[in-house]
């Protein structure tokens, strides 16, 4: 007879060990780690043991991942409303590197508005295909040059494109030394939240300009 002929009888016959509960009582089994042998009770009690580790194990990570999130969701919300304190473009303009480092520690950041600084052909194009922040492991284009003279350190970027309505106003760029801080394939929500707030302070002070 074959294994699976066995199992298949038990399954299809639950009522198998009710029937000869002295049977069950006389199996043991290696115990999983080792050492000596075990009975089936006991084996079926270690096995709910190692599922219940794993499933708090996950309930862990789940509590861990959304108290980041929460911690994040404070973090925009916090950054968003102190660029409201800004009265002119100018202030914005500073404004939003210092509060991307002192809110978020990223650790270097540029700003590039095409009404002031009219883009390449390439990072416009660039720009105006993006419809959600880009991660990458090496500058776009020419733009590693806006970093000045820290570019050769730096491993990892984030490209956040500003709207008005459909068209592109501008770029901000996060970046950072770490490779781990920007990857392609990241979560990009949060980005995509700092992009709009950018957007939403930038809008009324881009109006008087035009």
């Amino acid at each position: 007879m074959r294994e699976e002929d066995v199992a298949r009888f038990l399954q299809d016959n639950p009522q198998f060990f009710e029937n000869h509960s002295d049977t069950l009582a006389q199996i043991n089994l290696a115990h999983p780690h080792g050492g000596r042998t075990i009975s089936l009770s006991e084996r079926q009690l270690l096995a709910l043991r190692e599922k219940n580790k794993e499933l708090e194990k996950k309930l862990s990570e789940m509590i861990s991942f959304a108290h980041e999130n929460e911690v994040l969701q404070h973090k925009v919300h916090e950054f968003i409303t102190a660029l409201f304190a800004a009265r002119d473009l100018a202030t914005l303009q500073e404004m939003i590197p210092r509060l991307l480092r002192d809110i978020f520690a990223v650790p270097h950041s540029v700003l590039r508005l095409w009404q002031l600084d009219p883009p390449s052909t390439e990072i416009l194009t660039f720009t105006d295909e993006m419809t959600q922040p880009v991660c990458l492991h090496q500058a776009a284009h020419d733009t590693a040059a806006w970093f000045g003279e820290i570019t050769p350190s730096l491993h990892s970027y984030s490209y956040l494109p500003l709207y008005a309505g459909n068209e592109t106003i501008g770029l901000l760029i996060l970046a950072s030394e770490d490779k781990q801080r920007f990857y392609p394939g990241m979560g990009t929500v949060f980005l995509q939240r700092i992009a709009e707030g950018v957007e939403s302070a930038l809008h009324p002070y881009l109006e008087l300009q035009s």
